[in-house]
């Protein structure tokens, strides 16, 4: 937040002395009209960005999984070995992890601290995106950058979910700015060479965020740069002893920790994790070459019009930035074709090419007609949540079972109340546009699509709330029988929220899916037959168990004694006494 202050606070409001379409007008068009509304509305949208994070239960798989490991880490007081649910976790690295133990650590518990880090790396995000785009093309493509990227729908959605995708993004894109602004012509060598260990620094964070991902796509776009630009003198300005210095500072301690600990975490960690994930299927997670196109297009709204002015560039711009324009393509077409190749595919991943794209265009901009640009951009989002809206009265009696009514009622008004926010936004913008205010009316609809995005995401909390464990667990019904001491089992189902809501792990009956290896290596933590999980809770004097329907009327019928504390058309949870 600090850092967007210090960014946003050296432009004045955004409004021009004179209505005028002109291209390229420079930043002297603009004036001063109470400068204290700037800085004091990125504080307020600091403050909503951050605060909105806790409005939501956790939703399975994702948030709850990385929820609890952060819990776990925090409690354990063992910041070096990840543990889901008391299993040993190899999948990730662990900066996402430390820092949602820390927010724990400091702020306490709940689902705005479990969702900091990725809420605070969207704002670091954004703020780089401005940055950059001032240092190198002046404050008004700064402004320009910053809103767009602000507004973009992957950015906002993907910094308000609990997932590594936008802690990765904030990495490389650190990673990407400081390569531009250590390539852009005119700096001084001393400076430029600084920025490149910066780069660096963002490539060790990239991989304590998701692994090689984060010296891949860096390290193959500058080969990709090069190669384009026939400039073999790039390898010589990468500031290779410093900068290698602090990738290793960065990275190398805590692999070491956890090879010395661990025996078969090399291998896990980067073959089955990383060549074994990309080159194969076998983690059921794949999808056609035509994935992401989709995600890309409903991602980048309300900017979505603009994708086909960006294929090509002016020769005046070409000349002008020296080779920051080439970096943005490569690194646009590599990240969106590089994870297309792989076998293991989810939505977020694509989220690296979004702050590159708000970059490239807020520079496209200055060689367009703005009000001409800026109107396309206003119909196409307008017409998506038009449809959002026509699609909430038709949720009614079509949501899958056994959803109830009322749930898609209120799911219903949820999704209206989100169009009409965007509505309001978008008429603001109208009227910045028909007075010719082009950074006013750009601005207005970045705010508006944010805005309407998160109430979207609020809309789905109707539903998420009706399938949350965090309600279950807190029903005084459970609460009056779990004590300290209480035993609680998943029996034959799993949901990663249950260990983060009842804040200790669960005992796993029948139940492997990502756990396998830690169940290999720790075989004593849960319990792998039914047969012997019947025999245990006879023996309890206070536990509960999760299961699902199925499994409760099997219990019945074999005679297990229990009593059922909550029974949907889900999930049952019972207890021994």
């Amino acid at each position: 937040m600090i850092g967007s202050l210090a960014f946003f606070s050296q432009f004045p409001l955004l409004r021009f002395n004179k209505p005028t379409l002109s291209r390229g007008m420079g930043p002297g068009g603009w004036h001063v009209v109470r400068p204290w509304l700037l800085p004091a509305g990125v504080v307020a949208l600091a403050a909503l960005w951050i605060l909105t994070l806790g409005q939501r239960v956790l939703i399975n798989p994702d948030e709850g999984r990385y929820a609890t490991l952060a819990l776990a880490m925090m409690e354990s007081g063992d910041w070096v070995t990840p543990r889901l649910n008391g299993f040993l976790y190899f999948e990730k690295p662990p900066l996402q992890y430390w820092g949602g133990a820390l927010a724990y650590e400091v702020f306490g518990v709940s689902e705005l601290t479990a969702r900091l880090w990725p809420g605070l790396a969207g704002l670091v995000t954004v703020v780089l995106v401005g940055w950059t785009g001032w240092r190198l093309w002046g404050s008004r493509t700064g402004v320009h950058a910053a809103a767009i990227a602000a507004g973009t729908t992957w950015i906002v959605a993907n910094s308000h979910f609990l997932s590594l995708d936008a802690g990765l993004t904030a990495a490389l894109t650190l990673v990407l700015c400081a390569v531009l602004r250590a390539e852009q012509p005119g700096i001084e060598r001393r400076l430029a060479r600084r920025w490149m260990v910066v780069a660096w620094a963002g490539i060790g964070l990239a991989i304590l965020s998701k692994g090689l991902v984060g010296l891949v796509i860096p390290g193959t776009v500058l080969v990709l740069v090069s190669l384009s630009g026939r400039d073999w003198r790039l390898w010589t300005r990468m500031a290779w002893l410093p900068g290698l210095a602090a990738l290793a500072l960065i990275t190398v301690p805590w692999f070491v920790l956890m090879a010395q600990r661990h025996a078969d975490f090399t291998h896990f960690f980067f073959i089955h994790e990383h060549f074994e994930r990309y080159l194969t299927e076998s983690h059921r997670r794949a999808g056609g070459w035509w994935y992401f196109v989709p995600l890309l297009l409903a991602g980048f709204l309300p900017w979505t019009g603009s994708l086909p002015w960006l294929l090509r560039e002016p020769t005046f711009q070409v000349q002008r930035d020296g080779s920051a324009l080439r970096w943005l393509r490569i690194w646009i077409v590599f990240v969106f074709v590089f994870f297309s190749l792989s076998g293991s595919k989810l939505p977020s991943y694509i989220l690296p090419v979004f702050p590159a794209l708000a970059l490239l265009l807020a520079r496209r901009i200055e060689s367009l007609q703005e009000g001409r640009w800026l109107c396309w951009q206003w119909w196409v989002p307008l017409l998506g949540w038009l449809s959002v809206g026509i699609l909430s009265f038709l949720l009614e009696g079509r949501l899958e079972q056994p959803t109830p009514p009322a749930m898609a009622e209120q799911l219903g008004a949820g999704l209206r109340l989100a169009v009409g926010v965007y509505l309001i936004g978008a008429a603001v913008a109208w009227v910045g546009l028909r007075r010719q205010r082009f950074t006013t009316a750009l601005v207005s609809l970045a705010m508006a699509q944010m805005l309407a995005v998160l109430m979207l995401m609020s809309a789905y909390e109707v539903w998420a709330q009706y399938r949350s464990l965090g309600r279950l667990v807190m029903a005084p019904v459970v609460q009056q029988v779990l004590r300290p001491e209480t035993r609680v089992y998943a029996v034959r189902a799993y949901d990663q929220t249950l260990p983060f809501y009842l804040r200790r792990p669960v005992v796993l009956v029948e139940y492997v899916s990502e756990f396998e290896f830690g169940q290999k290596q720790e075989p004593s933590r849960w319990v792998p037959t039914l047969e012997a999980f019947l025999t245990r809770w006879q023996a309890e004097t206070s536990a509960l168990a999760y299961m699902e329907p199925k499994t409760l009327e099997l219990l019945k019928r074999r005679g297990v004694p229990l009593r059922v504390l909550h029974e949907d058309a889900l999930r049952v949870l019972v207890s021994r006494s």
